[in-house]
C-alpha cells in the first residue's frame, strides 16, 4: 500500500490564515498543515496532515482489539465519555467548538446545543436498550452461541467484530458520537471519514476518550480523518475487501454515489441516504382557533429540527384544505418558524440560487402565496402541488390537498419521516405510508425524538454492522 497521500504543501502565510484539523490514528494524534481544503458550505479553508493508509488500516491477520471486551465494559466507557463530553472543563470539545464555527454553516449556539444533546445518547440505560432491540440474542456480541437444529446438527454463531468505514454527515455534529458508540458496540474496526463542514467534532470526542485511558481497546479500535469525497486517490486503495467489511456512509446523494462505484463481493454498503421528511395535517385542525395555533405550533417545531439541516426536519406540509384555510394555517406557521429561527440566532439568508427561485414564485400569484422573506428568518410557500427544489434555511411548503389519501401519491422511498396531526388518524395511515416507502410516522411535533431502539432508515443498524461468523460442529452423537 502507498502509506501517504501527498497534496500540495500550502506556504506558511496561508497556514496561519486556516484553522487546523488534526487527525486521529489507532489511539495517536497526527497533527500537520501538509494540505488545505475548503468546507463545503461556507468555502472556509481548513487544513489537515497527509493521510498516512499505512496507520488507518489494521491488518486482517490481527483480531479486533475490542473482539474479547464485553459489552457491559465498553458501555460503561462511553457513559464516562459523555460525562467528559459535557465537561466545560473539556479542552478538546472547547477548541472543537471554536473551530467549528467556521467551517459550519449552524451559528455557535445551535452547535454547542447539537453536541450536548449528542453526548445525552451515551447514557447507560439507552445503550443498553439499542443492544437489546438490535440483537435477539445480544450475548452473541461476547460469546459464541449455540444452536441446535431440528436434525441434530449443531453449531455455534457469533456476531464478530466488523471493519468498518464510516462516511460521515456534514449536517448534524452529533451523527458522529452516536457513530462512535454504535461502531464500538459491536467491536469493530472504525475509521472515520470526517466531513468538511465538521472535520473537528469526531476526533474531539476521540481524544476525550484517549485522555480516559489511552491504551483502551475501544481508543485503540478508532481513526478519524479527512479526504475530500470522490477523491480516488484515497478511496481506490481504502475501499477494498481486503481492508474494510462494510461501508457505512451518511449523506446526500453525491456522497452514496462515489462510495457504490467501490462496492463488491465482500464490500458492502450500509447506507443512511438522502431523505426528505413530510408533515401531514388534517381537517381536524380547522376545528377551532386553539387546534389551528395548536397545529402551526407542532408543525413549526417538526420543520426546526436542527434548523432544518436534519433529514427528520419537515420540508412540505400537506394539508387537507383549500387555499382560504390553508392560508390560516400559514400565517400561524410563519410566525412560529421566524420566532424559532431568532431564538437560535442563525437568520443566515437563503442562498443566490435559492432565493431566485423562491422570488420567481412571487410573480405567479394565481398559483403561489408566499409569507415572510428570503432573509433566512423563516418563509411559507402555500401551493396546490409541491415546488421542484429541496426547501432548506427554514422554508416549509404548504401542499393544498382535497384529502390526506391524495398525499399519498407524493410518499415514496425518500420519505422517512411523518409527522402527521391529528394523531388518532395515524394508525389508519401508517400502512399506506409504508407501502409507499415512508420509515417512520410519528405525531406532528415529534419528529426529532425518537424511541430508543427504533429502526433507523428501515434497518436495525448494529444488526446490519456485524460479520455474522456461523461454526458447524455435525451431527450430535446419540450416546
Amino acid at each position: 500500500m502507498n502509506s501517504k497521500i501527498e497534496r500540495s504543501p500550502i506556504d506558511a502565510g496561508a497556514a496561519a490564515a486556516v484553522v487546523s484539523a488534526p487527525f486521529f490514528l489507532r489511539g495517536e494524534l497526527a497533527e500537520g498543515q501538509d494540505a488545505v481544503h475548503r468546507s463545503r458550505d461556507l468555502g472556509v479553508s481548513f487544513a489537515t496532515p497527509r493521510i498516512d493508509l499505512d496507520r488507518v488500516v489494521h491488518p486482517r491477520g490481527e483480531v479486533p482489539p475490542l473482539l474479547n471486551v464485553p459489552v457491559a465494559e465498553i458501555i460503561d466507557f462511553l457513559v464516562e465519555t459523555g460525562r467528559r463530553i459535557t465537561d466545560p472543563r473539556n479542552p478538546f470539545m472547547r477548541e472543537c467548538i471554536d473551530r467549528m464555527v467556521s467551517t459550519h454553516v449552524l451559528p455557535r449556539r445551535v452547535l454547542e446545543g447539537q453536541v450536548a444533546g449528542a453526548a445525552a445518547y451515551l447514557d447507560k440505560r439507552l445503550l443498553e436498550a439499542v443492544v437489546q432491540q438490535n440483537f435477539a440474542k445480544p450475548k452473541a456480541l461476547d460469546e459464541w452461541i449455540p444452536h441446535q437444529d431440528f436434525t441434530g446438527r449443531r453449531s455455534f454463531v457469533r456476531a464478530h467484530a466488523p471493519r468498518l468505514v464510516h462516511v460521515l454527515p456534514g449536517n448534524s455534529p452529533g451523527v458522529a458520537v452516536k457513530s462512535i458508540a454504535q461502531g464500538a458496540m459491536v467491536k469493530a474496526i472504525n475509521l472515520f471519514k470526517m466531513s468538511s463542514s465538521d472535520p473537528f467534532t469526531t476526533v474531539a470526542i476521540l481524544r476525550t476518550m484517549a485522555a480516559i485511558d489511552p491504551g483502551h481497546a475501544i481508543v485503540k479500535s478508532m481513526s478519524a480523518v479527512y479526504w475530500r469525497g470522490g477523491d480516488e486517490a484515497v478511496e481506490r486503495v481504502l475501499y477494498r475487501p481486503q481492508y474494510f467489511d462494510k461501508i457505512v456512509a451518511w449523506g446526500g446523494g453525491d456522497a452514496i454515489n462515489s462510495v457504490i462505484k467501490y462496492l463488491g463481493p465482500g464490500l458492502q454498503l450500509v447506507s443512511f441516504d438522502p431523505k426528505t421528511s413530510i408533515s401531514m395535517v388534517g381537517k381536524q385542525a380547522f376545528a377551532s382557533a386553539e387546534a389551528l395555533d395548536g397545529a402551526a405550533d407542532l408543525a413549526s417545531a417538526d420543520v426546526m429540527v436542527l434548523n432544518q439541516e436534519a433529514c427528520v426536519a419537515s420540508r412540505f406540509i400537506f394539508i387537507e384544505a383549500g387555499h382560504e384555510q390553508a392560508d390560516r394555517f400559514c400565517e400561524r406557521l410563519q410566525r412560529r418558524i421566524a420566532e424559532r429561527a431568532a431564538a437560535s440566532d442563525d437568520v443566515r439568508p437563503l442562498d443566490l440560487d435559492l432565493r431566485e427561485k423562491v422570488e420567481a414564485l412571487l410573480m405567479l400569484d394565481d398559483e403561489y402565496r408566499v409569507w415572510g422573506r428570503t432573509d433566512g428568518k423563516g418563509l411559507v410557500i402555500r401551493s396546490d402541488e409541491p415546488v421542484d427544489f429541496h426547501p432548506i434555511n427554514k422554508i416549509a411548503n404548504v401542499v393544498c390537498v382535497d384529502s390526506l389519501e391524495a398525499a399519498m401519491k407524493h410518499v415514496n422511498v425518500a420519505t422517512q419521516t411523518v409527522g402527521f396531526f391529528p394523531f388518532e388518524r395515524m394508525a389508519a395511515y401508517r400502512d399506506l405510508l409504508a407501502s409507499g416507502g415512508a420509515q417512520r410516522i410519528v405525531r406532528l411535533g415529534e419528529a426529532g425524538p425518537s424511541t430508543i431502539g427504533n429502526p433507523h432508515d428501515a434497518m436495525y443498524p448494529l444488526h446490519r454492522f456485524v460479520h455474522w461468523m456461523a461454526h458447524e460442529d455435525g451431527v450430535a452423537s446419540l450416546l
